[in-house]
């Protein structure tokens, strides 16, 4: 929650910016978005502790799952290249939030993201198209974090049921419960021999590279993908052993 309130402070900025100028002097798009880009661009943060959607006249939602209540909210906004910026800087917040726990979920989800500013910048779509396209990113970000629950896994082993290409047809022949079951041993496994030096020790990282392989074997996964989705766990167990190591 902090992290995201952090990442909105530019918000507040911006809307104190603006105010600087004659209340009866009508702001442009352009002008509006010039403001944003040179705030954004000199990374502005508070040092005082505010209510920075009191500030912006939004209610405080509940930003660790993007509402549907903020993103209409968000939808309503009359400036709406200040509302393309602020989405951007939730879903980097989140995203930058979600990698250190979920690689490929992150690094989906930044994809995504990335093409839709590009259609924006590249002027293929429209403001209020890339606002829609923004929020639905924004709801599937949240809905994506709630996956856990569906399937019976906690983040850790949900992360590591991504890291196994579960989209490819391949390996969807497999069936969800034996991805489950692959994801489950995963963690198990990689967990407990976690070390503290493994991830620059390279004959350690080689033992866990060893360790994954079997357990991909052991479950019939097909080897043709077996080097990509041992890579991608180890990257994924890289990003979750600090916490693993605090836990």
């Amino acid at each position: 929650m902090q992290s995201a309130i952090a990442e909105v402070g530019f918000y507040q900025a911006v809307r104190a910016a603006l105010a600087k100028s004659a209340a009866s002097e009508r702001k442009s798009d352009e002008d509006l978005e010039h403001a944003i880009r040179q705030i954004v661009s000199k990374a502005i943060v508070s040092d005082e502790v505010v209510d920075i959607f009191a500030a912006a006249g939004l209610k405080r939602p509940d930003i660790s799952i993007l509402s549907d209540e903020f993103l209409a909210e968000v939808r309503g906004m009359p400036h709406r290249n200040l509302a393309v910026e602020l989405l951007q800087k939730l879903l980097r917040g989140e995203i930058r939030t979600r990698r250190e726990r979920n690689v490929v979920q992150a690094r989906s989800f930044a994809e995504l993201l990335e093409q839709a500013i590009r259609k924006y910048q590249n002027r293929v779509i429209e403001t209020a198209q890339v606002i829609e396209e923004l929020i639905e990113i924004a709801k599937n970000l949240r809905d994506a974090g709630r996956r856990g629950e569906d399937l019976g896994l906690n983040d850790d082993e949900v992360a590591f049921y991504d890291a196994l290409e579960t989209n490819d047809s391949a390996v969807k022949v497999l069936g969800d419960d034996t991805l489950k079951a692959i994801a489950r041993e995963l963690v198990e496994n990689v967990r407990k021999n976690t070390t503290i030096d493994w991830t620059i020790r390279e004959n350690v990282r080689a033992q866990l590279r060893v360790l994954v392989k079997r357990v991909l074997r052991k479950y019939g996964y097909p080897p043709d993908k077996q080097a990509k989705a041992t890579e991608t766990v180890l990257e994924q167990a890289e990003v979750l052993s600090a916490a693993w190591l605090v836990g």
